[in-house]
């Protein structure tokens, strides 16, 4: 019996995962009094007033616009994005490859799946309360999902070998 599908049960709970996160409104995944209990305010006042980031074309990411919270929470959140998405890059690629595909074809395979799921995250959350879809996140998504499979490619290649 073949079972090759069952590669792609982690890629469909890893899905599942990124779907019920995007389905929060952001007021449920605020962190930013959280983050202010826990960090040294005046440190990062001190060291990173200097930083301002342009994303998404609205007011700069800055200490100074969003305050120590807003301002650590944007790079938790962002790194967020990265990893969840670098995670479902590397579990595609290795079903695909347990499914028979080459690694370049796997490879391009994954990342095509993992640009399409980000666009379509994004989507979702234009339908999500409090949520606000970005073009920006979606690219931030797709390098995350790039980087994983690159990793993942870069393993498998070295077990080969």
């Amino acid at each position: 019996m073949n079972r090759k599908w069952l590669f792609w049960i982690p890629v469909l709970l890893w899905m599942g995962v990124i779907f019920y996160s995007s389905s929060q409104p952001y007021k449920k995944q605020d962190m930013r009094s959280d983050i202010t209990k826990y960090v040294n305010v005046e440190f990062v006042k001190e060291h990173f007033s200097w930083v301002s980031i342009d994303y998404g074309g609205g007011t700069p990411v800055s200490i100074a616009n969003k305050g120590v919270g807003g301002f650590i929470e944007f790079f938790i959140r962002k790194g967020a994005h990265f990893t969840v998405f670098g995670i479902l890059g590397a579990l595609s690629y290795l079903a695909l490859l347990q499914c028979g595909f080459k690694r370049k074809q796997a490879f391009g395979l994954a990342l095509l799946l993992v640009a399409s799921y980000a666009s379509m995250d994004e989507i979702h959350q234009a339908f999500t309360g409090d949520r606000t879809p970005m073009w920006q996140d979606s690219v931030l998504d797709t390098c995350g999902g790039f980087t994983g499979i690159l990793i993942s490619s870069l393993i498998w290649k070295r077990k080969r070998s």
